[in-house]
């Protein structure tokens, strides 16, 4: 695509996001590798989202399904280590403590932030550490310099960092797009097992943004597997911030398709 420019950065790139991560030890590391992150946008976004299809979905699925439902977030807290899978009720209401307790920190109201885990199945989560990892990173760690820290605790068996930012060329600007991501093992058609955060200032409204990333999703994720195994926690979410400043992308204008084709060859990217 000659509209579309990769550039130094990852998922903080684009305008009014920042992000902060620690290690809270949910897995003991000897590299002390942070396992807790938090990603942030200035404003309300507009979001979008892809979901596992398996029936057996974990706890933060359930509930990340719930807030989407609004159609506006401002932030997604992600821990590795524990998938909050196969837990339950506890598992949700697990989820749900760490989403109120983030929106307090941050000055948010209810349902404005994702909670995704990734990690072993079966164990309650150390809801403690996760809580402890949040009040640590907000605010004295959500930095812009910080996406790559976000990109770094996210990752479980993968063996280097997944990230990337865009420039690409609309009708009416310039925007950008970043992205981070994991994934290694279990990856199947319908997700693929990965949690990926994608963020953009460019400006569209949580439906357009939803028809848009399921098509780039329908050409990248959804084709690839690995052994033959879906998983209990594959979340993709895109966030649009809006700060660019370019008219909003929808199905009517040229826009539409460019958007759909730049997320494409970044999903493929990833």
């Amino acid at each position: 695509m000659s509209n579309l420019k990769k550039i130094e950065g990852g998922v903080t790139t684009p305008q009014g996001f920042t992000a902060g991560a620690v290690y809270t030890a949910i897995k003991k590391r000897e590299n002390k590798k942070p396992d807790v992150a938090v990603l942030y946008s200035d404003l309300p976004c507009s979001c979008a989202a892809c979901f596992t299809t398996n029936k057996f979905c974990a706890a933060p699925v359930i509930l990340d399904r719930e807030i989407l439902k609004k159609g506006k977030a401002r932030a997604v807290v992600i821990n590795s280590g524990n998938a909050n899978a196969a837990t339950g009720k506890q598992g949700i209401e697990d989820a749900r403590t760490v989403e109120r307790e983030a929106e307090k920190l941050l000055g948010l109201g209810e349902d404005e932030v994702f909670v995704c885990s990734t990690g072993v199945i079966g164990q309650r989560l150390p809801v403690d550490k996760v809580l402890q990892g949040i009040r640590e990173i907000i605010p004295a760690k959500l930095a812009k310099e910080n996406g790559s820290e976000a990109a770094y605790a996210i990752m479980t068996t993968d063996t280097v960092r997944k990230e990337c930012a865009y420039e690409l060329q609309l009708s009416t600007g310039t925007v950008k797009i970043g992205a981070m991501a994991k994934g290694s093992g279990m990856i199947h058609p319908n997700m693929a097992t990965m949690l990926v955060y994608v963020t953009t200032d460019a400006k569209a409204d949580p439906a357009d943004l939803q028809k848009m990333l399921s098509a780039a999703v329908d050409k990248s994720f959804n084709m690839c597997t690995v052994d033959g195994d879906t998983s209990t926690n594959d979340t993709l979410i895109i966030m649009a911030s809006g700060l660019a400043g370019n008219s909003e992308i929808t199905e009517e204008n040229a826009d539409y398709d460019a958007f759909v084709a730049a997320l494409t060859a970044i999903a493929e990217h990833m």
